[in-house]
């Protein structure tokens, strides 16, 4: 696990018709603030990586489908530093990931539809605030391959 991720599961209520899932509350130990929220949609077998941001805290909901969250934590002072850490989400394993700022991020869509991965940031997008790395740029030696 990297140091600062927080991965806190989170209650489904289903009945017949449906279900509802939470996601955040104001009350919640993992909220800090209210930046925005918006929806990553990402294609099967597709990769969208990788990205930093230097101030955000990231809260990752998956709320349809299935991805492989990696994380690389490349804060030199970090007692995970160098670290990689893989985190699958599906609504079946429902849980919000909190990825505190400087570090590494990308996710690869596993199911054979769309999924949809939402964040509640801390702060509104800024372009000045992310870093960005092609999937497979050589200074974040991952392979995407299933395992």
């Amino acid at each position: 696990m990297i140091d600062g991720v927080i991965i806190t599961p989170k209650k489904q209520i289903s009945d017949d018709r449906g279900k509802i899932i939470h996601m955040l509350r104001n009350d919640d130990k993992i909220f800090k603030k209210f930046g925005e929220i918006y929806f990553s949609c990402i294609y099967p077998n597709k990769i969208k990586a990788w990205h930093l941001h230097k101030s955000m805290t990231l809260n990752y909901s998956l709320i349809y489908g299935k991805i492989k969250l990696v994380l690389f934590d490349d804060r030199k002072k970090s007692k995970t530093y160098k670290n990689f850490q893989e985190i699958i989400l599906s609504t079946e394993n429902y849980s919000v990931v909190t990825v505190p700022p400087m570090i590494w991020n990308g996710f690869k869509c596993l199911s054979k539809e769309t999924s949809i991965l939402a964040n509640c940031s801390d702060i509104p997008h800024d372009t000045k605030e992310i870093e960005r790395k092609n999937f497979n740029d050589k200074y974040i030696s991952y392979n995407w391959s299933e395992k």
